[in-house]
């Protein structure tokens, strides 16, 4: 099992449930429409958010972040420890930088201290592009043993300073990389993980190909907290971490049943269930809902459903665990959105 790190009011690792991450990507001179995105993105479910601190116009994003919206704030840095510094003043909940890209010794150990006076986590990031040239030339790729090698490598730098408060991630947009460089990461170390396929891509393959990585290593007990990296927009990815989560039984919520349709279905059987999941995203309940086509694939192959319908000949049949209540005319959908309504 992995340690416990403490991101604000967020804990991750050591058990804690699995956090969703996303990242800001208004421009950091628009200090509104950055506001903005936040709140969507805590509207949306998200649990960490990220931002990019590229120069220290951007610092100013920090507090203004950290008054709208109740969720922690990771400032993410390259090369200038300096950025690090103020953002740790202005109220950054953690940090994403590496060690080796921020030059001296004492610039490490001013952003080590700078951190450990806060208890503020730090967090490597490895990727397939910021692998080290001694040890691309070792491996000659940016193979999983590298990835692995290059984040433990900044870890070191920040554990010199006798601090352990660290987050990992060693992302790779290779899923097969991507998967074994965090098993082998897993294996080596008690570090929190941080999960995510990157540059994933638009959403279609982006949600693929997160699902296949971040969902796998979940499934086999690995990673601590996930970002779905996708080329549209964040709170797409956190709908997209939020069903992952889901889908591999580490998260609540409403889960949708429905089969994929046949020769048999006699009513709008795509439009029913589109409209089902659309109106209950975002319902607190936790609830298996069950939209099937006929009787074939009805009461009988989901009766482990809390409640769903099978289709007839422009009605449904509308049943809870398995058990037949009524036959449904009319507005299929509305008449099972209005029962699930009165569900505890």
């Amino acid at each position: 099992m992995t340690r416990k790190v403490k991101i604000g009011k967020v804990t991750i690792g050591g058990g804690s449930p699995v956090a969703v991450q996303s990242m800001l990507n208004v421009h950091h001179l628009d200090i509104e429409g950055n506001v903005r995105q936040a709140l969507a993105l805590e509207a949306a479910g998200c649990e960490i958010i990220r931002a990019a601190i590229p120069n220290k116009e951007a610092i100013r994003l920090i507090p203004a972040i950290k008054q709208a919206v109740s969720i922690p704030l990771v400032a993410d840095i390259h090369f200038d420890y300096r950025l690090a510094l103020e953002s740790i003043a202005a109220g950054a909940d953690k940090v994403r930088i590496n060690p080796g890209n921020i030059g001296e010794d004492d610039h490490v150990k001013a952003v080590v201290g700078a951190c450990r006076e806060k208890n503020i986590p730090i967090r490597v990031g490895v990727n397939s592009g910021s692998v080290e040239k001694e040890i691309l030339a070792k491996y000659g790729a940016p193979t999983a043993e590298a990835l692995v090698e290059s984040a433990f490598y900044h870890t070191r730098l920040i554990e010199k300073y006798d601090y352990d408060n660290i987050v990992i991630s060693i992302k790779s947009s290779d899923l097969r990389t991507m998967m074994a460089a965090y098993r082998l990461a897993a294996s080596r170390c008690d570090y929190p993980l941080h999960l995510g396929v990157t540059e994933a891509g638009t959403l279609r393959m982006g949600l693929i190909k997160s699902a296949i990585g971040i969902g796998s290593l979940l499934c086999e007990g690995i990673g601590d907290t996930i970002r779905v990296s996708l080329t549209d927009d964040p709170v797409r990815e956190v709908e997209a971490g939020i069903d992952i989560l889901r889908a591999a039984g580490l998260r609540g919520g409403v889960q949708i049943v429905s089969c994929p349709t046949c020769g048999r279905t006699e009513i709008d059987l795509v439009s029913i269930a589109k409209e089902v999941e659309e109106k209950t995203r975002n319902l607190n309940k936790n609830l298996k809902i069950a939209v099937m086509g006929c009787v074939v694939n009805g009461p009988g192959e989901a009766a482990e459903a809390d409640i769903g319908i099978a289709g007839g000949r422009d009605c449904a049949i509308l049943f809870k665990k398995g058990k037949t209540i009524r036959k449904i005319n009319g507005d299929i959908a509305a008449e099972l959105l209005a029962e699930i309504k009165k569900m505890d």
